[in-house]
């Protein structure tokens, strides 16, 4: 993690983002070990969240989650009523630059939908440490929309711990886009609990330089005829280094459901180390499950192909990074997510090539992002109050 003087008091959190069943030790892929502030916050008002969100399963584990209650100078709690369809987007804003440590809970009740929208940005060179916990409860024939995006620099590390847990006919839709940190340590848990549910995880990740990515993707089918597809694809420059984690754990109980998941890598860097760990567990007779991996690069004759048409070498290998950012922006299209897409591009790609992408997919940038998220927070975020 980020390096600390003396005086800084830290914390060290040892086997983080640990899968539910831990196999190929000899490659070092089942946990990850951090180094974190420790901030005293003696003499504060700290509202908790309804005791409610102690039950959900986070994809970082426990460790991280008594770390982040323990930082937060406060939590988030949202509750989007019974059949609401129209709520405001839930904003998740982390502030990297000041190293902010967010809780957040949001309650979907029986058949609404909801959007939740997660932003990690920042573009200071600054060394800082920055977390999001977010716990979010799916009621029975709701639907979730959940959008995370990681934009920061070098300098920052930045954790982010989901856990969702998703009743019967409950869907669960959620895209990631982790573009740019030092270290970025994402795990996601999603439990279907009931019959019917449904969930569609995506993940779009960036490693250049020196950066280092741990991903852990758990989700527990314990529900019947219950459905998911989790794929990952990501490009890896430079010397960067990645570990994924991805279970689908069919539980006892739920038969008829199938699990599929795939990663597909693209490797442009000699120095790059790439550990993928697919793993299916099943305890019921009738379920499918599936997984793959595809780990490739770009061909030296596609890179003379394109060259000879008049681009350089970086511009070629540039075009699926700037495919990747393409994504991002249609994806993420609330403002400040948009915002941190954006300035991610720039910093990756250049200003013009950055300008180049909006216009082509003719978009824009709100110039007031932030007054509208914090307008956009304001409308969606409930009275935290002890809902026990």
């Amino acid at each position: 993690m980020a390096s600390y003087t003396a005086e800084e008091p830290t914390v060290t959190l040892e086997r983080v983002n640990t899968p539910p069943a831990q196999t190929w030790n000899y490659l070092k892929t089942n946990d990850i070990t951090l180094t974190v502030p420790k901030l005293s916050r003696k003499g504060d008002v700290y509202f908790a969240l309804p005791r409610l969100f102690d039950k959900v399963e986070t994809g970082m584990g426990q460790k991280v989650t008594d770390w982040v209650t323990s930082q937060a100078a406060d939590s988030t709690y949202v509750e989007v009523k019974a059949g609401e369809k129209n709520h405001a987007p839930i904003v998740v804003d982390v502030d990297s630059n000041a190293g902010t440590v967010q809780d957040a809970g949001v309650l979907v009740r029986q058949g609404a939908s909801a959007t939740v929208v997660v932003v990690a940005h920042g573009t200071s060179a600054e060394p800082q440490t920055s977390a999001a916990l977010v716990r979010i409860i799916v009621e029975e024939g709701a639907h979730l929309s959940l959008v995370e995006v990681v934009a920061t620099t070098d300098a920052h590390h930045h954790l982010e711990s989901v856990g969702i847990h998703a009743d019967a006919g409950a869907t669960l839709d959620i895209r990631q886009f982790l573009l740019g940190a030092g270290v970025t340590a994402l795990g996601t848990c999603a439990t279907l609990a009931g019959d019917n549910g449904r969930v569609s995880l995506q993940t779009h990740y960036l490693g250049e330089h020196e950066q280092t990515l741990d991903i852990n993707h758990v989700v527990r089918m314990a529900g019947k005829n219950g459905r998911a597809e989790v794929h990952e694809n990501g490009i890896l420059n430079d010397s960067a280094r990645k570990s994924l984690r991805a279970t689908i754990d069919l539980i006892h109980g739920g038969s008829g459901s199938k699990g599929n998941e795939a990663e597909t890598v693209l490797v442009n860097g000699d120095g790059v180390v790439n550990k993928t760990m697919p793993v299916i567990l099943c305890d019921e007779d009738d379920v499918q499950g599936n997984h793959g991996a595809t780990i490739g690069s770009v061909e030296p004759e596609q890179i003379d192909y394109l060259m000879d048409r008049g681009l350089s070498r970086d511009e070629a290998t540039n075009l699926f990074v700037r495919a990747l950012f393409d994504d991002a922006l249609i994806e993420a299209d609330q403002p400040l997510a948009r915002k941190a897409v954006f300035e991610r591009a720039q910093q990756v790609l250049g200003a013009e090539v950055a300008q180049n992408l909006l216009d082509t997919l003719g978009l824009e940038l709100a110039a007031d992002a932030g007054e509208k998220d914090a307008d956009a927070q304001a409308t969606a975020t409930a009275t935290k109050e002890s809902a026990d």
